[in-house]
């Protein structure tokens, strides 16, 4: 792997640690402009480097009580499910769509950047029917298995206002369904795409070294004006993603 290609998986990583978001919806542009592999095989080789990555994270936060199972299984079980049929639906799909969805999803994950985080208190109401939960899970599974993204900045909220958990509860368990959906859509990928094994692995490696960085940075560094940057650099991104499907074209 070039330099370059480790210097994106240092920065991914990094932003997984900082920001307990955003690492799959630059994976994918990273893997596509920037490594020269095809739409549909990025897609693929994007989930199991943001699957290691937040497992890493995920761990942190089980061992500080941060993740509900019960909730994290709940949605997420939905979400593999939804996760693992998208993908072997994507053949069927073309990868101007893919890339259009995904184009889709960074700007409304810059959008979510930019708010303020879901309002402190909101825990203590009343939860949402299970079938708005489920709902929401699946939705982020369709996301995961046509565009590769781990779709931690719909979790977060969701898991806030609608299971009603606390915000740092929310996060470890969001990066549990993460590690969950991820899995079950690159298992979904296995067989319908050429995979770069011998680019993965490192390059999963130095992701999980940028996310461990990253968590011991987080106290140290704005994260609110780094949340800002990051959400202005993922408009361009978004937009670069739709001019290449051809929408914005």
């Amino acid at each position: 792997m070039t330099l370059l290609g480790l210097i994106f998986a240092l920065l991914i990583g990094l932003s997984l640690g900082l920001l307990g978001a955003g690492g799959s919806i630059v994976t994918v542009p990273v893997f596509t402009y920037v490594l020269g592999y095809p739409a549909k095989s990025a897609i693929a080789m994007t989930l199991p480097v943001v699957a290691v990555a937040c497992a890493v994270g995920a761990l942190s936060h089980w061992r500080e009580g941060r993740v509900k199972l019960d909730v994290a299984l709940r949605f997420g079980l939905v979400a593999v499910l939804t996760s693992f049929a998208a993908a072997r639906f994507s053949p069927r799909v073309s990868a101007e769509t893919q890339l259009a969805i995904l184009g889709f999803v960074i700007l409304a994950g810059a959008s979510s950047m930019f708010r303020p985080p879901p309002l402190e208190g909101a825990e203590r109401r009343a939860p949402r029917p299970a079938w708005v939960v489920v709902l929401a899970g699946a939705l982020v599974g369709v996301l995961t298995g046509l565009a590769g993204v781990g779709g931690g900045f719909v979790i977060v909220p969701a898991l806030v206002l609608l299971a009603r958990l606390p915000m740092k509860e929310a996060v470890g368990t969001s990066l549990a369904v993460i590690v969950m959906n991820t899995a079950a859509g690159f298992v979904g990928y296995v067989g319908l795409v050429d995979i770069d094994w011998m680019l993965l692995l490192p390059f999963t490696a130095v992701a999980v070294i940028g996310t461990l960085i990253g968590t011991r940075l987080v106290s140290h560094v704005p994260v609110g004006a780094l949340r800002r940057g990051f959400a202005v650099l993922l408009v361009a991104i978004g937009v670069l993603v739709l001019w290449q499907s051809g929408v914005a074209g």
